[in-house]
């Protein structure tokens, strides 16, 4: 009787409590003091898409800027031991002395935003396909006293995977401690099954942000996307390429081609650290495993190196500000192999200024990535880029999964993050800065020789393409910061 006196008004009960609702929610989003573009989208997809805009909200909008990882109290105990207290001294500033003034702008940039600093004693070995990579990897691994911390986005139930699964509870029955870190949202279509025999055998196995019921809108949209090792305390990696097989045999891609590092130096105590706040934002428990410390005469060729980085916890939108400030020093030229390209606004801008003032602007992107949508929203800003003389090569032979930007003749920055605004503002990533003449030319090589298996894309060619493809594009391009 009484819903049967309430369903007349049933509407309008709908109306206000929707009402009160988005005038709650967008309240939250103005009092953020967000990029007002974006403010006013939220607003307009709220109040023009009833319970759908809510939706999208609660699953995409949401901010996480005001978490905190670790605690005060937990970051002096895991920065003021002896062994990296030397290296990882808070905001304190390491002069690089042979970088120009830009350089130096861009060590005392990372080292405001999240306090790294400057680690001049380092060796690095690159990687551009998986089999050399894996194979280094699985003899580092074989070759563990004390520790094996391994992060990754994406650990396949396959070949390699359970190759590495192997060695690790191998290394956990010989007492080895080994933690591993998977995000399980990369990870989520795969069967448990794999990760629950690697704790049964030992294997401290944790998902970055496990994704349940009520948490999922909580934590869906947020990816710990980060490719990092430490081994001992001695051994680092740091890169593109996740724990798959298509690595090494390019899957449906038929080829896979990505960029990873291994590194051995001060660098890998930042690595560490990295490591362990992440660990203790899931686990609460905090890492304490010594670093080697390096004896600076040990190493020939030192590179100069920092760790960035970044996620929506940060602060600062710490990887689009090292990017930004990267374009924005560059003098001679810019080179940058991402495997999607959705710049935000200011840094089109800088690659377009940069072109424009005949800094030689390079921009490398698979013809076809391994997703549909990205590479629409990728190709609606190619007119954009030719136009201000920006050069376009799609790669041919498969996928490019490579992310890696060098800048005139003495810098470098690879890692996991992609050149678009879900790297940027959504994901925790993580990129080593190297600064270094020697290192820059062995990586503008490796990327001067990809370009011999590319097409360059001209304005004429481009402005061919079918109309359906335009539109395509377009639509595409309004879904970008959501991708």
């Amino acid at each position: 009787m009484i819903l049967a006196e309430l369903f007349p008004y049933s509407r309008l009960i709908f109306t206000i409590l929707y009402g009160i609702t988005a005038v709650a929610i967008i309240g939250v989003v103005v009092s953020e003091n967000r990029n007002p573009v974006k403010t006013l989208a939220w607003i307009t997809v709220l109040v023009l898409l009833p319970v759908v805009g809510i939706v999208l909200y609660i699953f995409f909008g949401r901010s996480l800027r005001h978490v905190r990882m670790i605690s005060r109290k937990k970051r002096l105990r895991l920065t003021n031991r002896d062994d990296i207290k030397h290296l990882l001294r808070s905001r304190q500033v390491v002069r690089y002395e042979d970088a120009k003034s830009e350089r130096q702008q861009m060590i005392n940039l990372v080292n405001a935003i999240q306090g790294s600093p400057y680690l001049a004693n380092n060796e690095v070995e690159i990687f551009t396909n998986g089999k050399d990579k894996f194979d280094a990897f699985k003899r580092d691994l074989i070759a563990a006293q004390h520790y094996i911390h391994i992060q990754y986005y994406i650990i396949e139930n396959d070949k390699i995977g359970n190759e590495i699964a192997a060695i690790l509870k191998e290394k956990a029955a010989q007492g080895v401690k080994v933690r591993v870190l998977y995000d399980h949202v990369g990870s989520f279509h795969f069967d448990m099954s794999f990760f629950k025999k690697l704790r049964k055998a030992g294997v401290d196995v944790f998902p970055f942000m496990k994704i349940t019921f009520p948490e999922f809108a909580n934590r869906i949209n947020w990816r710990n996307h980060r490719k990092i090792t430490v081994i001992d305390g001695k051994v680092g990696y740091i890169g593109g390429m996740n724990i798959a097989d298509r690595y090494i045999d390019g899957g449906k891609m038929k080829h896979w081609r990505d960029t990873h590092l291994r590194v051995t130096g001060d660098i890998v105590a930042a690595l560490q650290v990295s490591f362990a706040i992440d660990w203790n934002f899931m686990k609460r428990e905090l890492i304490e495993e010594p670093v080697a410390t390096i004896d600076p005469g040990s190493i020939t060729c030192p590179i100069g190196m920092q760790l960035v980085t970044g996620g929506p916890t940060s602060q600062w939108v710490n990887m689009a500000f090292v990017f930004q400030k990267a374009i924005d020093s560059a003098s001679k030229c810019v080179y940058i192999q991402t495997p999607y390209f959705l710049p935000s606004d200011s840094l089109l801008k800088s690659l377009q200024v940069a072109a424009l003032s005949k800094v030689d602007v390079r921009l490398m992107i698979p013809r076809k990535p391994d997703s549909i949508l990205l590479r629409y929203a990728s190709y609606s800003y190619i007119r954009q880029c030719l136009n201000a003389g920006i050069k376009i090569y799609f790669y041919e032979p498969g996928m490019l999964h490579s992310k890696v930007v060098v800048v005139d003749d003495d810098f470098v920055t690879t890692g996991s993050t992609n050149f678009d605004f879900r790297s940027f503002e959504h994901n925790f990533e993580g990129n080593v800065l190297l600064y270094s003449k020697e290192f820059n030319k062995r990586m503008k090589d490796i990327m001067l020789n990809d370009m011999k298996q590319c097409s360059r894309i001209s304005m004429r060619a481009w402005r061919k393409r079918p109309m359906w493809q335009k539109a395509l594009e377009s639509i595409m391009r309004l879904f970008g910061p959501l991708l």
